[in-house]
């Protein structure tokens, strides 16, 4: 036996002897001399092995002939086209989703295979695929050369008729979920390598189980604006990704978002203000006590950024929240509970932690009752490990003060807190009192850190944010004093000292 029969003899591979035995060769001439039979063989040989994916994660474009096993999770209709031969026969392709624990991928089958596919394959089959991977209009895809069925291969993937926001998995496709609308982003456009323009929008939806982020794809992206936070909608024809170690449900041109009549409870896990710490990514809530209005800025690239700053207080403590981009338009006004999810702990003005609500954040505007959110969104707390109420507490009533507090004619008393808003806890009665029972023109006298300058400028202390007119010329970061008459949240400063 030669030195090219005993290489091949040690590969498992599905190429024939005669195909591996010209590629040799070929490669000889190819390197001029350079290499003998032998190193050749292993040459090729090694190429070949590098196709063998031992998971679908490990698939790539611009690999050759790809083998790997999967689990088929979805199979599409058969659908024709006319080839560019006038004369050859109609084409046929069907496409199947196939799946293992590392992840999922559409396969491609064509003609013969693609009748076959109509009348032999079943979800939940394993099977063996050989074929040329590339980049396809939604996302990776293989086209098949082979496929076979192996009825003694497991793959440990789970499919489900419906599922839950717990039941997601990587790689899992036709999946049909119902939840509830937490947040939705507006329409981004983004160009393709291949020069062509995309479109993509996010909701978030949340149910019994936990929420997720659901991805949608060019046509399906205006969707994003047919919902509002509390409606309820069944995703349909989904498929599992991950992006930044989360997983998400991506929707493409099979799937479908369709609002629907049922009743789902999504109660979020929030941790105590007062437990949080720098570095954590995590789900809060509570009454808003101060907000600012939304300001502009200039990116290093160019572009121009948003962000609006809100003041929250539950029972344990409070915090600004920084909300970047979309989500400084959203509304969120004083007296108004919230619920922010997934948002980033920083550090912020004067040694005072900092949350930031960005992309991935959602934020949950609820109602005045305890409880329950606006146009039916649950509420509630986390589990006995930290961040959740009393027990006799449910929703956000652990979120402040919600005791009666008012005077005989309907008036807050000052200290106490409205609509469930717990008041400051300072010896003045505290700032949220003190700023209820200002009247608007009204002197005062506020310290702070300058934290934008120009028209107008803004001043922190720490504690509240407060724009300020005023002719003075102040540095950023310079900490002044400024008083004069605040109307309507701004204050005309007749002194900068």
């Amino acid at each position: 036996m030669g030195v090219i029969e005993d290489v091949y003899e040690d590969l498992d591979t599905d190429v024939e002897f005669e195909e591996f035995e010209a590629a040799v060769e070929d490669k000889v001439e190819q390197m001029g001399g350079l290499a003998d039979d032998e190193t050749a063989a292993m040459l090729i040989a090694h190429e070949l092995r590098d196709e063998e994916a031992d998971t679908i994660a490990d698939i790539e474009p611009g690999m050759n002939d790809v083998k790997f096993l999967g689990k088929v999770t979805s199979i599409g209709e058969i659908r024709t086209f006319d080839r560019d031969d006038e004369d050859a026969e109609e084409g046929r392709v069907c496409n199947i989703d196939v799946a293992d624990a590392s992840g999922s991928v559409r396969v491609a089958l064509w003609d013969d295979m693609a009748g076959a596919a109509e009348d032999q394959l079943e979800v939940g089959q394993v099977l063996r695929v050989m074929g040329r991977p590339k980049e396809g209009y939604s996302g990776l895809e293989v086209s098949a050369d082979k496929v076979e069925p192996d009825e003694d291969a497991e793959v440990d993937v789970q499919v489900l008729d419906t599922y839950r926001v717990d039941d997601l998995s990587l790689g899992a496709s036709d999946v049909d979920l119902v939840g509830q609308v937490l947040d939705t982003d507006a329409v981004r456009t983004f160009d393709r390598d291949d020069g062509s323009e995309g479109r993509v929008a996010n909701l978030t939806v949340g149910d019994e189980t936990g929420r997720v982020r659901v991805t949608l794809w060019d046509d399906k992206a205006d969707l994003a604006d047919e919902f509002a936070a509390g409606e309820v909608v069944e995703v349909g024809d989904g498929y599992v990704r991950e992006r930044d170690g989360d997983l998400e449900l991506h929707v493409g041109d099979r799937g479908t978002v369709e609002r629907v009549d049922e009743d789902v409870e999504y109660v979020p896990e929030t941790t105590d203000i007062a437990d949080v710490e720098i570095g954590q990514t995590v789900d809060i809530g509570g009454g808003v006590i101060e907000t600012d209005p939304k300001r502009t800025f200039d990116r290093d690239d160019g572009s121009e950024g948003q962000v609006r700053n809100v003041r929250i207080k539950d029972e344990t403590g409070e915090i600004r929240v920084a909300l970047w981009g979309d989500k400084a338009d959203r509304e969120v006004d004083l007296a108004d509970r919230v619920v922010f999810t997934d948002i980033e702990i920083q550090d912020g003005w004067q040694d005072d932690l900092e949350a930031s609500a960005n992309w991935r954040s959602t934020v949950a505007v609820l109602d005045g009752e305890a409880g329950s959110a606006t146009d039916g969104a649950a509420t509630g707390g986390s589990g006995a490990d930290g961040g959740s109420p009393k027990e006799s507490e449910t929703g956000l009533d652990a979120f402040g003060d919600t005791g009666d507090g008012s005077d005989a004619d309907g008036t807050p008393a000052s200290g106490t807190a409205t609509d469930g808003v717990a008041a400051g806890g300072a010896a003045d009665g505290g700032a949220a009192a003190a700023t209820a029972e200002r009247t608007d023109g009204d002197e005062v006298e506020f310290t702070g850190t300058v934290v934008q300058t120009g028209d107008p400028v803004v001043v922190d202390d720490g504690q509240q944010t407060k724009r300020v007119e005023t002719d003075a010329s102040l540095r950023l970061g310079e900490e002044v004093t400024v008083r004069g008459a605040e109307r309507d949240g701004t204050i005309h400063a007749e002194d900068v000292f």
